[in-house]
């Protein structure tokens, strides 16, 4: 991958460069502060070295796409509506998979989640790492799973990244102002029916960050290889069944300073696709994207087996 990030950086075009503003929901300044954290680098080479695969990496991000969502807006609501074919993903995919039985007629609306994939080159051999946590074994819900740092939207966030990022700050304490915000996944609908959007953002300073759990709800912050989510090793899946429906959960464990994590279900499921991103390859193993329905009904014990 980091090789694919130098020759994206030598051969990228200006015309493809402009292209960069595209993206409404990334703050202007972000961009323009990389490239500024990487100029005024000068500490030793290997800084430098750092900062600008980190530009590369951002520049290739901010190229990203999602396919568009099917089952998103209140512009859909007609459509759903007039048609029962629009479609839905569950936990750990992507919106894109199924068509729904038949029209509801009360619309379910998720509500909305954001979590924060937060990017950083590790000071030993320059891979690629994710933050993670740990969450509170007190908690009502996922007590004591690792998860990616974030929560559900509040009305005054102005964006995904604007949610991703404040839950971050309160459940880590890690500064806004500290990541550069790149580009957005497409959405995953979690176990408990949250419509919850990926957030790729880049830490190009990891000194600067100095975690500070909040008790209540984290136990633990970490970080792991992004590219061992691509690889099919201390791995391995389960298969569920949601409305008639199979598919694969898959379960990652990793081991650091003699503690160890599992890395499952939603949060595997992200980092699958944002490591497919990222390094532009398919994992090394089947994923078995399921095609799911939403239920006819839903209240608020209905959630994924």
């Amino acid at each position: 991958m980091l090789s694919s990030i130098r020759r994206l950086s030598m051969s990228m075009s200006i015309s493809s460069i402009s292209s960069l503003t595209l993206y409404s929901f990334q703050s202007p300044n972000s961009l323009r502060k990389l490239i500024m954290d990487s100029s005024s680098s000068t500490n030793h080479s290997f800084n430098n070295t750092s900062q600008k695969r980190l530009l590369a990496l951002a520049q290739q991000l901010r190229l990203y796409k999602p396919p568009p969502p099917q089952f998103d807006t209140d512009f859909e609501e007609k459509k759903l509506e007039e048609s029962a074919g629009k479609v839905v993903s569950q936990l750990g995919f992507q919106e894109s998979v199924t068509p729904i039985s038949a029209v509801q007629t009360e619309r379910f609306k998720p509500k909305r989640a954001a979590v924060l994939i937060c990017l950083f080159e590790g000071d030993a051999d320059g891979e690629l790492r994710v933050i993670l946590t740990k969450r509170s074994s007190k908690l009502s819900t996922h007590s004591g799973e690792v998860a990616l740092p974030g929560g559900k939207a509040e009305e005054g966030d102005a964006s995904d990244a604007d949610t991703a990022t404040r839950e971050a700050k309160e459940e880590i304490g890690l500064d806004p102002s500290l990541v550069n915000i790149v580009t957005c996944l497409e959405p995953f609908l979690s176990k408990h029916l949250l419509r919850v959007i990926p957030v790729i953002g880049i830490l190009s300073n990891k000194k600067e960050f100095n975690p500070t759990p909040n008790i209540a709800e984290v136990e633990a912050v970490f970080d792991v290889p992004l590219e061992m989510f691509l690889k099919d090793e201390n791995r391995r899946s389960e298969e569920r069944e949601w409305m008639g429906e199979k598919y694969l959960i898959h379960l990652f464990d990793y081991e650091l300073e003699n503690k160890k994590y599992l890395i499952w279900g939603l949060t595997a499921g992200i980092l699958i696709r944002a490591a497919s991103v990222v390094y532009q390859r398919a994992p090394a193993f089947l994923e078995q994207n399921p095609k799911f329905k939403l239920p006819r009904v839903v209240d608020k014990d209905t959630t994924m087996n």
